[in-house]
């Protein structure tokens, strides 16, 4: 078997190998985007085939769109290259359910690819022309957060947007100029309503993008490339809205295992690509079966009908309570304490943590006991039903190779969300205390023992990246395992420091237990799995 069109006409081959057939008539679908487009994303990877064309195709296939999407890739032109063009477009989806199988879907709701390179004269020409059509409902985005930054650490202009700042929107380099001036082709056309959807992991999504594309806009009019009724038409939610969303679903990148499976059924198209910008693709994509996308419901030209395919759109407050839910209780403070624990630990591997009972009671303490009294509910989904789904299926599906060592990146960024809004809920709610919490605090001490850089058996352990890594490191320096004697002077500037928290740990009564904690784990060899199962066992 091979990913083409031509292949999927012997039907019977693909069904032998149990792998699904698009339910609907592709050359019908692609003609109507080509006369009518309305719908374009940029971000062709992984995250956007297994779940947003996976999502659409399920519109197609139930007769509630007759479109498809264009997929556009304005940074790693090699994806539409290398892994598109030869597959017609094709994706082969293999979800990876938490029990060891497989299921294997032909995704064809792509309708065209394109590489959004404007030295390309054909293909960004084609792409401005999409841009302005009056059919054009949305543009959506999973470039990952630092696509919609526009500077570097010093303040100033990213090279390629000072580039396109300068020289305006004839050849833009960088994303967001590239995206910025096919709105200006769109609004030149007949200042045609469109929304810029967001669907990237990070809070705020659509204001981040909206930020950027204004940014663009106001340089390019200062410099005389657009006029100030581009401005109000990219302020006008009336005609340019940018909702907020949030996203969730794991989709490593392609797993050997996976590519050994289907050579196994004899499918050809299996190769794993890296390309020259280090992405990880190939024309099958896997990833778990759990997803969840919750959208601002603000389209000023209409929208496709993605709430029939398991999408909920409302307003954004909603959307920012399902982050808030999934952020600060459901998911990431979970992660973060396996992280914790795993690297201490020396487990590489998230899944075979939760074969640890104390390590599965951990996160039971951390998101059940602890997090869920103050959760924020949005009310579309159910916050136990989701954490219940996390703890039985997520974490310890044996499919997703997601490690402690890369999720202990950036921690201490991390914490006041993580953790810090649960211990502020407490402290502001009149029937809790902050000061009966304890998984919590014993992550924080976990944290703590970690950043010595000695594992729990006492080896040199390599330090994931953290901007405040050195100053942090720097007031643990003088703690030595087996001793106590500086504990508590060494602690004090990392428990009372209210930017890593949200609040100094001593004005909540829960420094002293880190203490106490910490001073456990460093009594010797394997003190942290003594201390562990002591509390949670």
């Amino acid at each position: 078997m091979v990913l083409n069109r031509e292949s999927l006409k012997n039907s019977q081959i693909w069904e032998a190998a149990e792998i699904s057939l698009p339910k609907f008539d592709i050359d019908k679908m692609r003609s109507n985007t080509a006369r009518k487009p309305e719908w374009i994303h940029f971000g062709s990877g992984n995250i956007f085939r297994a779940f947003l064309a996976a999502v659409h195709q399920q519109l197609l296939e139930k007769n509630c769109a007759q479109t498809g999407i264009i997929a556009v890739e304005a940074f790693d032109y090699e994806i539409i290259e290398k892994v598109y063009k030869p597959n017609d477009e094709l994706s082969l989806l293999v979800t990876l359910n938490s029990d060891g199988t497989m299921d294997k879907k032909v995704i064809a709701s792509v309708a065209d690819s394109i590489a959004a390179d404007s030295e390309n004269e054909r293909e960004w020409e084609k792409l401005r022309k999409i841009a302005a059509n009056p059919s054009l409902q949305m543009m959506s985005f999973t470039i990952t957060e630092k696509g919609y930054n526009l500077f570097s650490s010093s303040g100033s202009f990213i090279a390629d947007v000072a580039y396109d700042i300068i020289h305006g929107p004839a050849k833009p380099r960088s994303i967001i100029t590239k995206v910025t001036s096919l709105l200006l082709a769109r609004y030149h056309a007949g200042a045609y309503p469109v929304a810029l959807v967001s669907m990237d992991n990070c809070s705020r999504n659509g204001d981040k993008l909206k930020s950027s594309v204004l940014t663009i806009a106001e340089q390019w009019v200062k410099n005389g490339f657009a006029n100030r009724g581009f401005l109000s038409y990219l302020t006008n939610a009336k005609t340019v809205s940018f909702p907020c969303s949030m996203i969730d679903k794991i989709t490593p990148r392609p797993s050997p295992v996976v590519q050994e499976h289907l050579k196994e059924i004899n499918f050809e198209s299996c190769e794993i690509i890296r390309t020259s910008k280090n992405t990880y693709i190939s024309a099958f994509v896997n990833a778990e079966a759990p997803q969840y996308l919750v959208i601002e419901d603000i389209f000023p030209n209409g929208r496709p009908a993605l709430d029939k395919a398991g999408v909920f759109f409302t307003d954004k407050e909603t959307v920012e309570k399902a982050e808030r839910m999934k952020l600060c209780t459901c998911l990431n403070p979970l992660h973060t304490s396996l992280a914790v624990f795993g690297c201490l630990l020396g487990y590489t591997s998230i899944a075979s943590e939760m074969k640890n009972e104390a390590l599965k009671k951990l996160v039971i303490g951390v998101g059940l006991k602890e997090g869920m009294p103050v959760v924020v509910d949005p009310g579309i989904i159910n916050p136990a039903e989701f954490i219940n789904e996390v703890i039985e299926k997520r974490l310890p599906n044996p499919f997703i190779p997601d490690t402690p060592q890369r999720i202990m990146s950036d921690t201490s960024q991390k914490i006041p969300n993580r953790f810090g809004n649960t211990i502020k809920l407490y402290r502001q709610s009149k029937e809790l205390d902050a000061a009966a919490l304890t998984y919590i605090p014993l992550v924080i001490a976990g944290w703590c023992r970690y950043l010595l850089g000695v594992d729990d058996n006492l080896e040199t352990m390599e330090l994931s990246y953290d901007p405040m890594l050195n100053e942090l490191q720097g007031y643990l320096s003088s703690v030595r395992i087996g001793s106590t004697e500086s504990v508590k002077d060494a602690l004090k500037p990392i428990l009372s420091n209210s930017d890593i928290f949200g609040v100094s740990l001593y004005e909540v009564n829960l420094a002293g237990k880190v203490e106490a904690f910490f001073k456990e784990m460093i009594a010797g060899k394997h003190a942290v799995q003594n201390v562990l199962e002591k509390v949670v066992l």
